[in-house]
């Protein structure tokens, strides 16, 4: 099947040709390593690529950089989570510590879990948090947060909906 080439295609294959070695050198410095940045750099014009309309752009090099700043923090939560896991991994005995798939499998679920929490709205978030991690009851939420027990328990419901999509 032939590939369209579009306007907005040949304008981020002219961005990806005139600063992909600026961009990669640039991650390069802000995460010393050579590989990662790579990556980065490929993730960043990816993420471009999926915008529908890329904007006009007087400042590229700005451009890139934020977008890649974006792509950055994902990868530090990601890096930051994993070895959270890693660590909690190390205190266990030898026996109960889990094989490499297992391993794999669980900072998957993480990383989609982290994902699903950082697109819910801040106060369904914390709502959410507050009664799964602290385990508090709805009324003591409301009351926390100042909201009404029917707010929490929107709020609840649309954590749970979240929760259930991304586990079809």
């Amino acid at each position: 099947m032939p590939v369209v080439e579009t306007a907005s295609h040949r304008e981020v294959a002219a961005l990806y040709t005139d600063h992909h070695g600026w961009l990669q050198g640039w991650l390069r410095r802000k995460v010393s390593n050579a590989f990662d940045a790579a990556d980065l750099t490929q993730d960043t014009f990816v993420r471009i690529l999926g915008v529908r309309e890329p904007p006009r752009l007087e400042s590229p090099r700005a451009y890139l950089t934020t977008v890649a700043k974006g792509v950055l923090v994902n990868w530090c939560r990601r890096q930051a989570l994993e070895r959270a896991y890693l660590e909690a991994l190390a205190l266990l005995p030898e026996p109960e510590a889990p094989s490499p798939e297992h391993r794999a499998l669980v900072l998957e679920a993480l990383h989609e879990i982290d994902a699903m929490l950082d697109a819910l709205p801040p106060l369904v978030r914390r709502t959410f948090l507050l009664s799964q991690l602290e385990d508090m009851k709805y009324d003591d939420i409301a009351s926390q947060l100042g909201v009404s027990l029917t707010s929490v328990k929107r709020y609840m419901a649309q954590a749970f909906r979240q929760c259930l999509a991304l586990m079809e």
